[in-house]
């Protein structure tokens, strides 16, 4: 039997002999089998439908010529295997606005991924946030292209950084959850180069090395199965050579999926299989095909496998480990946004008793029960975090559910702070009761039914409110004329019309991860002051954000939303993209802008003025020339974060590389520099400096 397995230190010219003799050598069902996942299903049946309770086979491997597969885990709130460290979620760490840390948590992935004998990670979820009514917002960044591409960037450099290779998803257009294995966005070529795929390609260009398709389709064809997708804008505009591979089970409809681009299909060949091996000797598809898939699976496979790893060892005393638990820590502190506070915040020690309210207070709520669920080895609530600062006696909990417990606790507390939002039974991942009604009859007979149906869980929202209930516990605390304190629990932008009045301060923690309590307390009583940006737009009214529908099968996207389309039709927002307070206070002055090479630098002093050592965000926005009708006022286009002292200044540098400011000329199909007169400003809307 040869022996074609992978061998550290071999070079791109041995990989690719290598890769050779395994295509001559491999009989064509062989190579098709490389091209899909296998076992999925008895393996989710034997572990009684949890997720993640093993590594996943995810394409590549062929026994006889000792080929080895690839194991796919999910994320990205970390691990989905195991017991592993749970980050924060996605988008509390797109408010940090952090790329550093972003890198360093993508690092421990890379880390928990092999010391659990994964070497594929899906944690690189980068789908704009259209609407923050999206089920799934929690998994991303935030609502602003090159935001996302700059966190995705450094979460997929981060991860291979360990040898596992990243995968970014889902490509293209996924922004609704409920419908997304049949809706059809309809979109112009323009909007989706401009707004909907440039991130992808800055994580691509990162060397993230593989993609997921996404479920739904564009322009009349799924993802899994679009040409236009998969080779002409992935592989021939942007030179992409990894491998692309479905989202699970419904991510490819027919065969021709591999002439169009997917190289494999997850997590079974339901699809793939015996039909495309049909396909092939019926010549209804050409052998290059496979050839050709099996290559760039093969080729990235094999130069993961063969490089030098960082450590000598992964061993599984490293999976949440005390540095890493230490880092989501620091995440969850980073993470946070002060979007109101009249002074009553940082509490004093001192304060007296504390009411602690709302049944989230006291619930282990780090995000939804899909595939990025992670089953960390504990999680630090609200409760537990503020009883471990101030100890037990001087907190009050009542959950809401008894009005006179919570009239006793509000009445015993010299201050309140009401824990409200949302969890994974309202926003996430869409977990039908019954998947089989939405296949196709294709796979309907692959899928295990024995379980019944169950109720759903989770999708995109119904409302962007708080629940009721979860209003009148606000009320019943400012009805005592105490300090009132909202902690707002969710995966993106919540109203805060009905209640805000009378509060003294709102925090929103998003889903904060396993040391999310303990950040909070730190947070509340000032031993770490809030620094987070928020990375999408909060609307005084619903209306104001485009059409959402979550029971859509077809929409259409234009490139108007968040920031953007408030600004373009002049709606003043409750909270701005970038709003975001701190207990210290900044000033920016010098602002300047000069040309280096191909890149515009940005150049401004920052001086923190008030009295508390903290970090600022510094955004800087473009601004375009073009005509009204279609040029946002401003894009960002770089951003960076700055420790500072009281009553120091530096001076901050972001640089802005040109080829981010052009334009996509749809009939052409080329992108070009649009003439006339560029601005540049920094901070958020409410303090923009222009230049």
């Amino acid at each position: 039997m040869s022996d074609l397995s992978p061998r550290s230190g071999m070079s791109a010219a041995e990989i690719d002999d290598v890769v050779d003799r395994i295509i001559e050598q491999a009989t064509l069902t062989e190579k098709v089998a490389m091209m899909s996942g296998k076992g999925f299903l008895a393996q989710i049946r034997e572990d009684d439908g949890q997720w993640g309770k093993r590594p996943y086979r995810a394409g590549a491997g062929l026994d006889r010529l000792n080929v080895p597969y690839l194991w796919f885990t999910d994320g990205p709130r970390g691990v989905a295997r195991g017991q592993s460290t749970c980050f924060p979620c996605s988008m509390s760490r797109g408010a940090s606005f952090d790329i550093d840390l972003e890198r360093r948590i993508g690092e421990v992935m890379g880390i928990e991924a092999r010391a659990q004998d994964c070497n594929l990670s899906g944690a690189v979820c980068i789908n704009l946030l259209r609407h923050p009514a999206w089920g799934r917002a929690q998994e991303t960044y935030g609502e602003d292209p090159h935001h996302l591409g700059e966190m995705g960037a450094a979460l997929a450099g981060g991860i291979q950084t360990h040898n596992v290779i990243a995968t970014v998803k889902h490509f293209a257009l996924n922004s609704v959850e409920n419908t997304r294995f049949t809706i059809d966005v309809a979109i112009d070529d323009a909007v989706l180069h401009e707004v909907y795929l440039p991130h992808f390609r800055r994580v691509l260009d990162e060397g993230c090395a593989s993609v997921m398709s996404a479920y739904n389709k564009i322009n009349g064809e799924y993802c899994g199965q679009n040409r236009k997708l998969l080779t002409n804008i992935l592989r021939h505009d942007w030179s992409f050579d990894g491998f692309v591979h479905s989202d699970w089970l419904l991510g490819v409809y027919k065969p021709y999926g591999a002439s169009a681009g997917l190289d494999i299909e997850n997590p079974e060949p339901l699809v793939y299989g015996e039909n495309l091996v049909k396909a092939v000797e019926g010549g209804l598809i050409e052998p290059y095909v496979i050839d050709t898939a099996c290559r760039r699976i093969l080729r990235t496979l094999y130069r993961f496998a063969a490089a030098e790893d960082p450590l000598a060892e992964y061993t599984i005393e490293l999976v949440a480990c005390e540095n890493h638990r230490a880092l989501a820590l620091e995440a969850a502190e980073k993470g946070a946004v002060l979007l109101e506070n009249d002074g009553v915040l940082p509490l004093s020690i001192d304060i007296g008793k504390l009411a602690v309210i709302g049944a989230l207070a006291d619930k282990e709520n780090t995000g939804d029960f899909g595939s990025s669920r992670v089953n960390a080895p504990y999680v630090v609530t609200p409760l537990e975090g503020l009883m471990r600062l101030l100890g037990e006696d001087r907190i009050v909990h009542a959950d809401g559910s008894s009005q006179s417990h919570l009239a006793d606790a509000v009445e015993a507390a010299d201050t309140i702070v009401a824990v409200v939002g949302y969890t994974a039974d309202d926003e996430g991942e869409y977990i039908p009761g019954d998947l089989v009604p939405q296949m196709p009859e294709t796979v309907k007979e692959a899928i295990p039914q024995e379980n019944g149906e169950r109720d759903p869980r989770g999708g995109d929202r119904s409302s962007l409110v708080l629940p009721q209930d979860q209003v009148e516990l606000i009320e019943a605390a400012k009805e005592s004329g105490k300090p009132v304190i909202v902690v707002v629990v969710a995966g993106s932008a919540v109203m805060v019309e009905e209640w805000r009045d009378g509060t003294n301060a709102i925090l929103q923690t998003f889903y904060s991860g396993m040391e999310g309590g303990t950040a909070l307390a730190r947070l509340l009583f000032g031993e770490v002051s809030p620094s987070a940006k928020l990375p999408f737009t909060v609307a005084r009214n619903a209306e104001d954000y485009p059409f959402f529908d979550r029971t859509a099968t077809a929409i259409t996207y234009d490139r108007w939303h968040g920031y953007t389309k408030f600004e373009h039709e002049e709606i003043q927002p409750r909270y701005a993209f970038g709003h975001g307070l701190s207990y210290t206070s900044f000033a920016y002055r010098a602002l300047r802008a000069r040309e280096v090479n191909d890149t515009i630098e940005i150049e401004v002093s920052v001086a923190n003025t008030g009295d508390r050592a903290s970090e600022e965000v510094v955004l800087a926005f473009a601004h375009l020339p073009g005509p009204k009708e279609d040029t946002p006022l401003r894009l960002l286009k770089g951003f960076t974060r700055v420790a500072i002292e009281p009553g120091q200044a530096r001076p901050v540098t972001i640089p802005i590389a040109k080829d981010t400011l052009r334009r996509y000329d749809a009939k052409r199909r080329e992108w070009y520099m649009p003439k006339g007169q560029y601005t540049f400003s920094v901070g958020d809307r409410s303090a923009s400096v222009e230049l």
